[in-house]
């Protein structure tokens, strides 16, 4: 469903980067791969020329405005196109109440979770407005919840969701649609881990910390990396090519708009 298409994707990481890039690689598209870490860049790389389709490596910090130039650039000199900006890089603040975080580590966080899904879309606005292609921002259930540990995180995840909304807005009348993804706790190796350490302090086991995480879904389990990353590459298909300024949660029912 993607089959000639030049999907950009950042925040190229284990979990659901490798889970994005491998399976848009499946779907037919050609990869520009983005995070900082060059290493784990040609390890994806090596994933999707596995899969038959090309990749483009490009180090890259997207907070920076001449790397996020030089991106799009290299980008056009490769594939001479852009059909979708998965905008996935993201950071984490403290976990602790929103009123003890300090301010430079907050700034940090909306710099990458905000700002710079914000200034990569305007840099790729004129090739995604050549192809009437999409932007993709990943998200997180963290917006609908009220936890005092995840605030700061809720914080510019929140920005984010209102960001896309406007991005939505201004781009439609050139063709571009802008949709954001919105997953709840992903079963894979960094929760995984979580989970491993709640068990630890809590003195219960890595199981029974899953199965208190998925009581609150309707289907009684958490979803797969591969499985957040299909639904968000429907946004990126022809299939949903009347849809723009949406959230879709991906969260095995947890919660219902």
């Amino acid at each position: 469903m993607l089959r000639g298409k030049v999907v950009v994707l950042s925040g190229v990481g284990p979990g659901l980067g490798r889970a994005l890039g491998e399976e848009a690689a499946r779907m037919g598209a050609d990869l520009v791969l983005v995070s900082r870490t060059e290493r784990r860049l040609e390890k994806m790389a090596e994933v999707v020329r596995g899969l038959g389709r090309r990749a483009l490596v490009v180090p890259c910090d997207i907070t920076d405005d001449a790397a996020r130039v030089h991106l799009v650039e290299r980008t056009l000199e490769e594939f001479g196109r852009v059909d979708c900006l998965l905008n996935n890089a993201f950071a984490i603040p403290p976990m602790d109440p929103i009123t003890t975080i300090g301010n430079e580590a907050l700034r940090a966080a909306n710099e990458t979770n905000v700002l710079a899904p914000l200034r990569l879309t305007a840099a790729c606005a004129d090739a995604l407005a050549d192809t009437r292609g999409s932007v993709i921002m990943l998200n997180s259930c963290v917006q609908f919840s009220s936890q005092p540990e995840y605030a700061g995180y809720k914080l510019s995840k929140g920005a984010l969701a209102h960001l896309a909304s406007s991005l939505a807005t201004e781009l439609g009348p050139r063709g571009i649609r802008v949709n954001s993804v919105a997953p709840s706790y992903i079963y894979e190796d960094v929760n995984k881990a979580y989970f491993d350490w709640i068990a630890s302090e809590s003195g219960r086991t890595h199981d029974e910390v899953y199965a208190e995480k998925a009581a609150p879904t309707d289907l009684k389990r958490l979803a797969s990396p591969g499985e957040v990353a299909r639904a968000a590459l429907f946004l990126a298909t022809d299939l949903a090519s009347a849809v723009t300024g949406q959230t879709l949660t991906v969260d095995c029912g947890e919660f219902h708009s």
